[in-house]
């Protein structure tokens, strides 16, 4: 009976344990996102500084394509929803339902790069790559650390799926869905900026 109570002391003290280091590991994580605001609150200001640096070429009012962007958009805004029943089925314990949700996810998101390094392509063809003007190398800068952002954030949603089916929803794979739940909506959240500033604020201005 003794040796019962003190395993079962142990179990709990060790779930206890990771409880308390899985919230220190979203604790250091909301930290690293802080800094991450950091950065693309420095690219933020220095394309508010360079946006009318056109050096005689083309302003975002010419080069922008509203309804391409638009559609975009959209699928980082449904890959956040996607996301978002993703940690649902964490919640449940469905193995299946979480793995499902993030390949839905992962769909959204590899549309959103791929859209991305369309309007990339088509830019450089017609001569507006970053090398054309202060204007061009600031938005190139800023939208194309997002997506690289996007990019990592992609290969970690591949990498969770296949940690979810081998080990299950152990506490640590719960941390670090949880981690990349807060990374992911950071990124739409980046993104509605980028969306405002960059390309509505360029077409309406």
């Amino acid at each position: 009976m003794a040796t019962d109570t003190l395993t079962n002391h142990d179990a709990a003290h060790a779930e206890h344990g990771h409880h308390d280091a899985g919230e220190t590991k979203v604790f250091g994580f909301w930290i690293y996102l802080m800094s991450d605001c950091v950065l693309f609150a420095s690219l933020f200001a220095t394309y508010a500084v360079l946006v009318h640096g056109t050096a005689g070429g083309p302003s975002g009012k010419d080069i922008f394509e509203l309804p391409f962007v638009l559609v975009e958009t959209f699928f980082l805004l449904f890959s956040s929803i996607t996301y978002g029943m993703a940690m649902l089925g964490m919640t449940k314990g469905s193995v299946k339902a979480v793995n499902s949700w993030l390949f839905l996810t992962f769909l959204f998101g590899l549309g959103f790069i791929a859209m991305e390094l369309y309007e990339f392509h088509h830019l450089i063809k017609e001569g507006y790559g970053p090398d054309r003007s202060g204007f061009l190398s600031a938005f190139f800068a800023l939208v194309a650390t997002h997506g690289l952002h996007v990019t990592c954030g992609l290969i970690w949603i591949i990498t969770m799926m296949v940690q979810v089916s081998r080990r299950g929803l152990t506490a640590v794979n719960q941390t670090r869905l949880m981690c990349l739940s807060l990374f992911w909506h950071f990124l739409d959240v980046v993104w509605i900026c980028v969306f405002t500033v960059v390309y509505l604020m360029g077409v309406l201005a």
